[in-house]
């Protein structure tokens, strides 16, 4: 059983982690991100209420956001483990999270924190806003990502860190320093990761 949180501010390079590390240990990436861009894109009825919110830079509420991710963890696929990236976000929301794992007798296994200076996110998100033509990377929403991920989402980690479950990695290099790192931090706590091109054969 592997349950793991992997948390950071916008643009520490979650997403792509995220794939790698769920390739790599065999248990689905659940991303709240991709779930609201998918609504969005096809335009469904919470899609047009996420939009609001993703365009402003805002979280999307924690009442559409617990219903979204309960539904997404009974699912076959997440019965041996998963890897959430982007929920929780917020203190009540790991209360949610915390309550819904213990009436199945669970609890996350290690939250791994992606650590990355500010001015480099925004460097990197305003190339993805240009390369993708994403209309919530503009520099305006991601500094204010930033103040909400710092004002909602730090308190997070010293929640975690107090319970032990919490290791810090560098996010600054490329997808392969950072996943190294990623697989080191794993395997001091004694999870093993198989190599990516190992995990894909």
């Amino acid at each position: 059983m592997s349950r793991f949180l992997l948390i950071g501010p916008p643009g520490a390079g979650k997403g792509t982690q995220a794939v790698l590390l769920s390739q790599m240990l065999s248990i689905p990436a659940i991303s709240t991100g991709d779930i609201f861009r998918s609504n969005v894109k096809n335009e469904t009825e919470l899609g047009r209420l996420a939009k609001a919110f993703m365009d402003a830079g805002d979280n999307v509420p924690d009442s559409l956001t617990n219903e979204l991710v309960r539904a997404r963890l009974v699912e076959d696929d997440s019965v041996a483990g998963f890897l959430l990236d982007g929920y929780p976000r917020t203190v009540d929301q790991v209360r949610e999270l915390d309550e819904f794992l213990a009436s199945r007798d669970e609890a996350l296994d290690l939250v791994i924190e992606l650590v990355a200076d500010p001015e480099v996110v925004i460097a990197r998100l305003s190339k993805r806003a240009t390369e993708q033509g994403r209309s919530d990377d503009t520099e305006a929403v991601v500094r204010h990502r930033l103040e909400v991920y710092a004002e909602q989402t730090e308190p997070l980690i010293d929640i975690y860190s107090s319970r032990g479950v919490l290791v810090k990695v560098d996010a600054i290099g490329t997808v392969e320093e950072v996943t190294a790192r990623i697989a080191d931090a794993l395997a001091a706590r004694g999870i093993s990761v198989p190599e990516p091109d190992s995990a894909a054969g």
